[in-house]
């Protein structure tokens, strides 16, 4: 029998119930070590996942969403592998996002998101913040108990991230319906396709390609205008698409984090006794609650890096090519840096020196975001309760729980968690006030056809989706550009005319180009 140390992280669903035991079977061969017929490294200890975060000269973050577990997409030679993994970029999974990038490319990408996570925005935001916890409180305590993660975490962090960005009011309930329908990032039975048309990903890419589009074109004074109109530090105007991306990322990012994070503070609320009742009285321990649970259960099990140079790690040599996990979960728990660190202590000394969030030049940039949202859910789930407890008819009794993590080798977190909730006495829990979103009866996607004009087809006037459906008018586009039709990519794009997808590339889709289009196009009748 294999033993636990040796056996595989990424696959393994048995490791999903308590890492935590792995992690720790894992450090008994040492801070850092690699596992029998691996060709990995895994990092154990605080201190080496410090110095490996903060060296991002030597260390790459480009297999941070595909995990130190796939194969490189090139044969790694000689000291330096810098210029192989940028000629090779677009082969990792997820290698142009920004949790995948490096250096000047970061660096640029990462000054447009630190504009919208500034403290005075995020104060602005906390009214937003505010109002809608209120609202999914009172509505879960009214009801006697509620599902956490899906009826309150996963919707209340999509629509902050919502507002944060500006994204309009009618298209909220669809991003909630579109996050909430999503796998986790690093899925154990193995990742859906960045560039697969229903991943949720492009679906929320075809909203956000018309709005930069639009604010672009047409710029006002809210966040998106802002955002699709921004420049970055040496003054160039990013590429269109690059915000696009952004856009995506930090919605699914935004998600697992917070949310996750919510789930596992409340098993501590519920299951450290009289802890409630502490909080209860005195909510300015909320924020250290919250450290706390980072440091011992925080969202993010793990990250990877690659090394780009020859280096060292300590005194261990590393090669160039040579993957590595970094155990974040485990560095928290190191008892090298942490006093009795499988305990949960409210008052432990320098919390905040958890790597939870990451460190250095990667750290999360919505961590502060990410603090406020579990504080503000968590003052007004005690506010209105006397009393929170696990539903034992579905997680069983305490210190005998049942629950269900997410199949995910980067993520800890619940699938979900149901929660029974006391009033407190005398509280009033009728609503303040409308509902802060607007429901919609079925969201439908940016890429459902629209009718095509009576006219006929053109490339000003008529969806990418409406020609895709029509034979001769796909043969046209192929005819036109080679591989258009079945490149997975335009499926963000399928909502928008071709004159509208000619502003993220225009070297590909030229004047010229579409004018020849046009022409093709008017000789076929409309479908």
């Amino acid at each position: 029998m294999t033993e636990l140390a040796d056996r595989d992280y990424f696959t393994d669903h048995e490791i999903l119930v308590d890492p935590y035991a792995y992690f720790e079977a894992v450090r008994e061969k040492g801070a850092i070590y690699q596992p029998k017929g691996k060709d990995y490294l895994m990092v154990m200890g605080f201190e080496e996942t410090l110095e490996i975060m903060r060296n991002s000269e030597d260390f790459s973050a480009i297999i941070g969403l595909q995990g130190a577990s796939a194969p490189l997409p090139f044969a790694a030679q000689g000291g330096d592998i810098t210029a192989e993994i940028e000629a090779h970029r677009d082969e990792f999974h997820g290698g142009d996002l920004l949790v995948n990038l490096d250096d000047n490319a970061h660096l640029q990408l990462r000054s447009l998101v630190n504009r919208l996570f500034t403290p005075s925005r995020l104060k602005a935001n906390e009214e937003f913040i505010q109002a809608y916890s209120d609202e999914l409180a009172r509505e879960a305590v009214a009801s006697g108990g509620v599902e956490l993660v899906g009826q309150i975490a996963t919707p209340f962090v999509t629509l902050v991230i919502a507002d944060l960005l500006g994204i309009p009011a009618e298209d909220r309930q669809k991003f909630m319906d579109i996050i909430q329908n999503a796998p986790p990032p690093g899925n154990l039975d193995g990742e859906l396709d960045l560039d697969a048309e229903d991943h949720p990903f492009m679906i929320m890419g075809g909203y956000f390609a018309q709005y930069v589009a639009d604010r672009r074109a047409n710029p006002t004074q809210d966040i998106l205008s802002e955002l699709a109109n921004a420049r970055y530090p040496d003054g160039t105007l990013p590429d269109e698409m690059a915000i696009v991306k952004l856009g995506m990322f930090m919605f699914g990012a935004g998600q697992d984090t917070s949310a996750k994070l919510l789930g596992n503070a409340m098993r501590y609320i519920v299951d450290q006794p009289g802890l409630q009742d502490r909080l209860r009285a005195d909510p300015s321990l909320i924020p250290a609650l919250i450290e706390e649970v980072l440091r011992l259960e925080g969202s993010t099990k793990q990250t990877a890096r690659l090394a780009r140079r020859d280096t060292r790690i300590g005194d261990l040599e590393i090669k160039a090519g040579t993957k590595i996990m970094l155990a974040i979960a485990a560095a928290n728990r190191d008892p090298r840096r942490w006093e009795d660190p499988k305990a949960f202590k409210l008052d432990r000394p320098k919390i905040r020196e958890h790597v939870a969030f990451g460190r250095s030049a990667h750290t999360c940039a919505g961590a502060p975001l990410a603090r406020v949202e579990v504080r503000v859910i968590l003052e007004k789930l005690l506010k209105y309760t006397s009393d929170i407890d696990l539903d034992p008819a579905v997680h069983g009794p305490r210190g005998a729980r049942k629950l269900v993590f997410e199949p995910s080798f980067i993520i800890r977190g619940l699938a979900e968690l149901h929660l029974r909730l006391t009033p407190g006495e005398g509280v009033d829990l009728a609503s303040t006030g409308p509902s802060i979103i607007q429901k919609s009866e079925a969201p439908v996607p940016p890429s459902s056809p629209a009718a095509a004009p009576s006219a006929g087809y053109s490339t000003a006037a008529t969806k990418l989706a409406v020609l895709l459906k029509d034979a001769a008018a796909k043969e046209v586009l192929d005819r036109h550009f080679p591989g258009i039709t079945t490149d997975k990519r335009i499926g963000m794009a399928k909502s928008m005319t071709l004159r509208a997808i000619q502003k993220f590339a225009p070297g590909q889709f030229t004047n010229e180009a579409l004018d020849a289009v046009d022409s093709d196009l008017a000789g076929l009748p409309v479908e």
